[in-house]
């Protein structure tokens, strides 16, 4: 029985190349301005409207913790929708620049080595080489989970919150504190 080839859009990142499933490809569009959300994460940039549609938009390099970059005319937004059993998720991730399409084997991906509990490698599907360079596969469904996103903004509010009860308990310890022109 053949291998079933299937093909991933890659795109460039702080130089590294990853790649996505194509079927998630909806569309590559250049960078636009979008309209920016309050009480969110660094990484959602805020949302657009594409053709009747609120699309939220993420830049990858903050989501992945590497460094903020200013946009320039080779930053690209590509559309990922993932289709559900119950709904269907659209969402825009902002990269350097969308670089080649590839065809895969599911022989020739290869999982990605265990980093244990210290970093977390669910984005991560496997490597794919291409002559010298591996390229980063990317589990789309893990990218686009609406659970992680809600989490992380849950998470997000609840260290506001603990940062808020931090400086109240500072504030009683400095109130409650001698003088020291009184000592």
């Amino acid at each position: 029985m053949a291998d079933i080839e299937q093909e991933y859009l890659t795109f460039i990142l702080q130089g590294e190349e990853y790649g996505v499933d194509i079927l998630c490809v909806q569309e590559i569009r250049v960078w636009s301005s979008v309209t920016e959300l309050p009480n969110k994460p660094d990484y959602i940039k805020g949302v657009i409207n594409l053709r009747g549609v609120i699309i939220p938009i993420i830049d990858l390099r903050l989501r992945f913790g590497q460094p903020a970059l200013d946009y320039n005319e080779q930053t690209v937004t590509i559309i990922l929708r993932q289709q559900s059993k119950s709904s269907s998720m659209v969402v825009g991730i902002v990269v350097d620049a969308v670089s080649e399409v590839y065809k895969f084997t599911s022989q020739s991906i290869r999982k990605a080595p265990a980093f244990g509990s210290n970093i977390d490698g669910c984005f991560l599907k496997g490597l794919a080489s291409v002559e010298e360079k591996l390229i980063i596969l990317l589990d789309s469904d893990s990218l686009l989970s609406e659970d992680d996103l809600y989490r992380t903004v849950q998470h997000s509010a609840e260290s506001a919150d603990q940062e808020n009860d931090n400086l109240e308990s500072n504030s009683d310890l400095t109130r409650d504190a001698p003088s020291l022109s009184s000592a």
